[in-house]
């Protein structure tokens, strides 16, 4: 038996999948999972415990597991993109007018005002004593967890719902398979056309893996006459400029497959398909702005047709 919940959760919506005898209310804490991490892990939350350790920058503080495992994961990140991938991008993406929960935010306001960019900073200067699990940021520095939070509770919930039965967990586009369904069979996902939603260009069949999406075409905000979106490339400080509207990478893990998204994403089509014909535990499939899908060599194991 398929069980399956949607429900909002970390700005975006979530759907959970079981194929299993689930006991009813391990189906309904799940939103309660995620609303724990949320506390932990949103910068939107004035009392997370993101935004207090935002706000006691130079001071020493002991952090929760869960604070741990995300910044560990997202140090991680930082130094396998090289630094394209990173945590501490949130002055620049406030500048741009990301200030508050994309809900709630102003689709167009009429004046940009350019930033005079310095460069970046990176995770290498935050003090972090991972036996204690405190954490001290520089002064110069704040932290947004963004789609790396997303997908870590996408990879927690589904291990922890794997136990009962085969389980998939989409947060927001990123994907955690727990393992294939019963009698082997794949799990069947759908990459959505961006120019028209109510339909998918492609359906995978999927076993034990993660999948994410990275794009341009949804959280997107006019800002005087410059079109701004929630990815931001860290050599500028601005929303990335790329030749790629949206890119979705299979990997192993959810966590894998989100930061090598990212990755193509920021660092366009040639670096990008590069990238995932060098890897071989990388599938992906890129989509350009005039309709255009690429795809990568070993993407096409996972196509249904």
């Amino acid at each position: 038996m398929l069980h399956q919940i949607v429900f909002r959760a970390m700005g975006s919506q979530i759907f959970v999948a079981v194929e299993s005898p689930l006991p009813p209310t391990e189906l309904n804490n799940v939103s309660n999972w995620f609303e724990e991490w949320e506390e932990s892990l949103s910068r939107f939350r004035p009392n997370s415990e993101l935004s207090k350790v935002n706000r006691v920058a130079s001071m020493p503080t002991e952090v929760s597991q869960t604070f741990a495992d995300v910044f560990e994961t997202a140090l991680s990140a930082e130094q396998n993109s090289e630094g394209l991938v990173t945590p501490v991008l949130l002055d620049a993406i406030n500048e741009l007018g990301y200030d508050r929960s994309f809900d709630l935010l102003p689709l167009q306001s009429d004046i940009f005002h350019p930033q005079v960019f310095s460069a970046q900073p990176h995770l290498d200067e935050v003090s972090w004593e991972a036996s204690t699990r405190t954490i001290c940021l520089p002064p110069n520095m704040q932290l947004d967890f963004g789609g790396t939070a997303k997908g870590w509770a996408a990879l927690q919930a589904a291990q922890r719902l794997g136990k009962f039965g085969p389980a998939l967990v989409n947060a927001g586009g990123d994907i955690s398979i727990s393992s294939a369904r019963k009698d082997d069979e794949p799990w069947r996902v759908g990459i959505a056309n961006p120019f028209n939603r109510s339909e998918n260009l492609e359906i995978l069949q999927l076993p034990a893996c993660g999948v994410a999406t990275s794009g341009r075409d949804k959280r997107r905000w006019l800002q005087g006459d410059r079109w701004n979106h929630h990815l931001i490339d860290p050599r500028t400080g601005l929303s990335v400029e790329t030749d790629i509207l949206t890119v979705t990478v299979v990997a192993p893990s959810v966590i894998e497959a989100e930061l090598a998204a990212k990755t193509i994403f920021i660092s366009g089509i040639d670096a990008g398909l590069t990238l995932l014909d060098e890897n071989p535990s990388l599938a992906g499939m890129l989509i350009l702005e005039d309709g255009e899908c690429l795809y990568s060599e070993k993407m096409e194991k996972y196509l249904w047709s």
